[in-house]
């Protein structure tokens, strides 16, 4: 076996699947998807052909032709890479698999209505990054792998479905869409099941090639308001829910317009914006044509535009060009963190960019801090062979993958000009240029340094390109915003050793962004008669903005300031977002953490965890098991 990916039992030497058709029975009532996947391959295969699948029942491969069956096995399951599925072919270029999904499945939440906003109608959605396309459907599930796809989706229908694809169709189910995918011989028949009453059938395409952690969907009693020419954004039938988000990402086009200025033509026609409910594990996700969201980002005050302004660079970083396996992960996020401040620049001005810098920039040090005790995940190319992903899930990729790229700024503008303005717009026509050469492929970190080295030529005498790529912690050339608001922001917070709040006339134009970045920058040894002074005055532990409360409730654990353990239960019961749940879970029995905290952190999870996602629940779990 010769695998492409340490997360995939996919062969290099097999073909690559190009294109998949799905039909897909939802079963609510056992959270189950029944479903039957057409895969066409590059070319014709003799022998065995590895795909990864996880908690899936495998019950037939058929030739699609013929409908006889294919010779199939499946391996004692793997911790991270799931169950490894070998079909047998003889000259076939395709073939058909008859599966159904698991309750445990790693890319799904079932979610009963109690669990939603409109608490009347069930909800299931995907999170299929990093490695979890598996558990939906048997595939190639690797990033060095794009497939085109089309799918046929059975629900009830008082519900509706969006997808990260072109929606083609809605109407009764007939048996036509699926009369040769029956089941009956083993206790399935899909072709039945397919036609009961109460069922619609919802069809989409996705033309474009993309890696299967893109591959989404979502299952709910669905509304939608109109914010731009591109964009529709979608939420639960939730008239104050909808009619907010749209005020919230009412600004999408402009974020569009400069991001085509930028980076070249938006190349997935739609830009569409689900805000998915609480239980959502992630900030957003980029999923092409169908973004999901966080309902965490509808603060009020439009700066959770920032977070969509990284999902849209993602169009560019990471849709189009892909990173070829988590090893390489920087190339997508890195990138795209480069790009979301770029496009925040244009729209937001500098000062408001610099403020997303220094936040980056604490992060990138927070890391640090945590992976003190292995610093193989403090590089930007790592080696995860036998490490799951989503445990060591960072902002490492992110922040020290932007400051690599804004240090080539840097010294692309001197190399490619001497003047600074002339030499951006010259490094702006290199990162086209990139985009361009590899749209629609998977690249590695060496790929990207040889077409670096290629365009500008002389960097790597100027910057040390091992260091930064291979090297541990944080690189000497690496460096903090300039700006007179950050510069102020973190004087103000210095200020705090010496008991000085500052005054309301300092901070009144301050919004989240200010106050996380003042928060995060507050000495971590500081009484907590001043904590209770600053939450006395400012309101901090009741923000609505998760960012500002969530630093305030950590700044609180960490000098053991228990008057707020309450908020910090409310927070861990109210939402799932990875962001918020990994700190402050960390925090209470990571260390110094009392028998009392872990205690309390375990109480709080047993109450919580069944509204986590798969992925959330996973995470938590491997902390406890870290620290407990």
């Amino acid at each position: 076996m010769a695998p492409v990916d340490p997360h995939s039992f996919t062969d290099s030497t097999h073909p690559v699947t190009t294109h998949v058709s799905l039909s897909l029975y939802f079963d609510f009532s056992s959270s189950t998807i029944h479903g039957s996947a057409l895969l066409s391959l590059s070319s014709p295969r003799t022998g065995p052909l590895s795909l990864d699948t996880r908690s899936l029942s495998i019950l037939q491969a058929l030739d699609p032709q013929t409908l006889t069956s294919l010779p199939f096995s499946l391996s004692e399951p793997d911790p991270i890479r799931g169950t490894h599925l070998t079909v047998s072919l003889s000259d076939h270029k395709s073939l058909l698999i008859l599966f159904s999904t698991s309750p445990d499945s790693s890319a799904l939440q079932w979610l009963s209505p109690p669990q939603t906003f409109n608490k009347t109608h069930p909800y299931v959605y995907t999170q299929c990054q990093s490695i979890h396309a598996r558990s939906v459907f048997p595939c190639q599930d690797t990033a060095a792998t794009r497939i085109c796809y089309s799918a046929k989706l059975n629900i009830p229908n008082q519900l509706s479905a969006v997808m990260s694809a072109k929606h083609l169709d809605r109407h009764p189910p007939t048996r036509d869409d699926v009369k040769e995918f029956g089941y009956g011989d083993f206790g399935i028949d899909l072709e039945s099941l397919w036609c009961v009453e109460g069922r619609v059938v919802e069809e989409f395409v996705m033309e474009q090639p993309i890696p299967p952690y893109l591959f989404a969907f979502a299952v709910g009693n669905l509304g939608f308001r109109e914010v731009g020419p591109r964009t529709i954004v979608y939420a639960e039938d939730v008239a104050e829910l909808l009619d907010a988000a749209a005020r919230e990402f009412a600004g999408t086009e402009e974020l569009i317009r400069q991001g085509e200025r930028l980076f070249g033509e938006y190349e997935w026609e739609r830009f569409d914006l689900l805000v998915l409910p609480p239980s959502y594990p992630y900030g957003g996700m980029e999923n092409p044509r169908m973004v999901f969201l966080t309902p965490t980002l509808i603060k009020g005050d439009l700066s959770g535009a920032e977070v969509v302004a990284h999902e849209l660079a993602h169009s560019w970083t990471g849709n189009l060009v892909t990173n070829k396996n988590n090893e390489h992960t920087w190339l997508n996020e890195g990138f795209t963190t480069y790009a979301e401040k770029r496009i925040t620049e244009e729209v937001q001005g500098k000062d408001r960019a610099a403020l997303g810098i220094g936040i980056g920039w604490r992060g990138l040090n927070e890391a640090m801090a945590r992976f003190k005790d292995n610093m193989e995940f403090t590089k930007l190319r790592i080696k995860l062979e036998g490490v799951d992903p989503d445990t060591v899930y960072s902002q490492v990729p992110y922040e020290k993958g932007f400051q690599f790229l804004w240090r080539i700024e840097r010294q692309a503008c001197h190399l490619l000009c001497l003047n600074f303005f002339i030499g951006r717009s010259a490094f702006d026509e290199f990162l086209k240029k990139y985009i361009t050469t590899f749209k629609f492929k998977s690249i590695d970190t060496e790929t990207f340094l040889d077409f670096l080295k290629a365009n500008v030529p002389g960097i790597e005498k100027q910057i040390d390109l091992v260091t930064w790529t291979e090297g541990t912690g944080i690189p000497p050339d690496a460096c903090e915003p300039v700006s007179s608001i950050y510069r102020n922001i973190v004087s103000l917070a210095d200020d705090f050793k010496l008991a000085r709040i500052p005054r309301e006339d300092e901070v009144a134009n301050w919004r989240g962004l200010e106050w996380e970045l003042y928060l995060k920058n507050l000495p971590k040894s500081v009484e907590a008669s001043q904590i209770l002074a600053l939450d006395a005055q400012y309101k901090l532990s009741e923000s609505k903005d998760y960012e500002v409360k969530v630093a305030f409730l950590l700044l609180a654990l960490s000098i053991k300031c228990r008057n707020y353990y309450g908020e910090v239960e409310k927070t861990l019961k109210e939402v799932g977002r990875l962001k918020y749940l990994h700190p402050l879970y960390t925090s209470l029995v990571q260390g110094a953490g009392t028998e009392e905290e872990k205690i309390f952190a375990k109480q709080v999870f047993a109450g919580a965890c069944d509204c986590y996602h798969p992925i959330a629940r996973g995470v938590v779990e491997s902390i406890f098991a870290k620290y407990i």
